[in-house]
């Protein structure tokens, strides 16, 4: 696809979007959102299969409109104060064959006109596999720092996610990777800039992405007990 999947009409969007965050707004702009959005982020759904199943053949990716990699730009407006409806981003996850849910390594892309990002790792593991994870690290640690050694050391790379105020139970509070022993969520992100998203070899660039955070991912995978 030589013109890329996106362009600036996607960004032009989500800005109107989060500026006019009403179902009828959205319902005048539906044939916007699908042409613009919707249609070209389901296209490179469909084009990232065969790469992905390359660099990991556990890993999803589903181009269906509904229960497919690409999330549901509505929001869950039940327990929120918010009650704006829609998302003013649009992301996907490619998640590993076992399911969704749970302690499932997964890759994620994420288009947002202020921070759109690539990523990949555990997001809000359960408790067993966050010590699966932590024991992992402790037993391993030279393979540890050599999977997430390459990637921090990209500008604007960086684990995200949730962290423990202090040490947790049971591991050695001294330990030279306690602070990532207190992570709670598992997972690398990178930043993309609009020009990024843009471009015409957008799909070489993200599989570039995911296949540097293979190993990161892999090392994952065996600490939760997934093949």
């Amino acid at each position: 696809m030589a013109e890329g999947y996106f362009t600036r009409g996607l960004f032009e969007f989500l800005k109107d979007l989060s500026n006019h965050n009403n179902r009828d707004w959205f319902s005048a702009n539906q044939e916007r959102y699908e042409q613009q959005v919707r249609d070209p982020f389901l296209h490179l759904i469909t084009d990232l299969g065969p790469g992905l199943k390359k660099i990991n053949p556990r890993i999803v990716a589903d181009p269906r409109r509904n229960r497919g990699s690409m999330m549901r730009i509505h929001r869950d407006i039940r327990f929120s104060k918010d009650k704006s409806p829609y998302k003013n981003f649009v992301a996907a996850h490619f998640w590993h064959e076992k399911g969704k849910d749970g302690a499932m390594p997964a890759y994620y892309l994420r288009l947002d006109p202020g921070s759109s990002l690539i990523g990949g790792g555990v997001w809000h593991p359960e408790t067993q596999a966050v010590r699966k994870i932590r024991d992992r690290i402790v037993s391993h640690p030279k393979d540890w720092q050599r999977v997430t050694a390459d990637f921090r050391s990209r500008s604007g790379c960086r684990m995200a996610g949730e962290s423990l105020q202090r040490p947790p139970a049971g591991y050695d509070p001294t330990h030279p990777l306690i602070d990532d022993l207190k992570r709670k969520d598992f997972a690398l992100f990178s930043p993309l800039t609009q020009r990024d998203v843009c471009r015409s070899d957008f799909l070489d660039l993200v599989l570039e992405n995911f296949r540097s955070m293979d190993p990161f991912v892999e090392f994952l995978t065996r600490a939760i007990g997934l093949r």
